[in-house]
């Protein structure tokens, strides 16, 4: 039995309690939950998560998840936006929460989709930070946070988006400048 919540398979309206059965809307020429009582829609949305891009001598901080899904396994700091939470709020909270260190945001760098996270579908938003100060350790749902060399990184890192920027960086960084 898949232990996480698909939102496909809810069933009753968080409106009026009612059931919710799929409904094609002609105007939107796609199925939707609908609740048979109320009318209300439910729609199935990506969540949004938020990464934040350290380097510091020409290293990448990465964290060791903690737990499933993806035990084990490497990402870059980063975790799901709170209701009332800017992007780069997410960022630093999570930076603090995940490795004990303090950050500023330094850009934005892209926006990344997560199709492989059996939880939800996740819209990644990234961006590029400094340490400011604080001692690395690993916290909240790290059970290790590390610095690595582009020539020595991790094979399991967890998701595809993580997995693709990592590759870019390390392209970008160690690729001959074109002049």
């Amino acid at each position: 039995m898949n232990e996480y919540v698909n939102p496909r398979n809810f069933k009753f309206c968080p409106k009026c309690g009612e059931n919710l059965t799929e409904k094609f809307i002609e105007t939107e020429g796609t199925e939707r939950l609908v609740c048979s009582e109320c009318n209300f829609v439910y729609y199935i949305n990506p969540t949004p998560a938020v990464a934040v891009i350290l380097i510091e001598d020409q290293k990448i901080l990465l964290v060791k998840r903690k737990y499933d899904p993806r035990k084990n396994e490497w990402t870059l700091p980063a975790g799901f936006m709170e209701y009332n939470e800017t992007a780069e709020g997410t960022a630093v909270r999570e930076a603090k929460e995940e490795t004990n260190l303090n950050i500023a945001i330094e850009d934005f760098y892209g926006v990344f989709p997560g199709f492989d996270d059996p939880r939800v579908h996740v819209v990644l938003i990234v961006f590029r930070g400094k340490v400011l100060n604080g001692h690395l350790k690993p916290g909240d749902d790290a059970s290790e946070v590390r610095f690595f060399s582009f020539s020595d990184l991790p094979t399991n890192i967890a998701f595809s988006a993580h997995r693709q920027i990592v590759n870019e960086l390390k392209v970008n960084l160690f690729s001959p400048q074109k002049i």
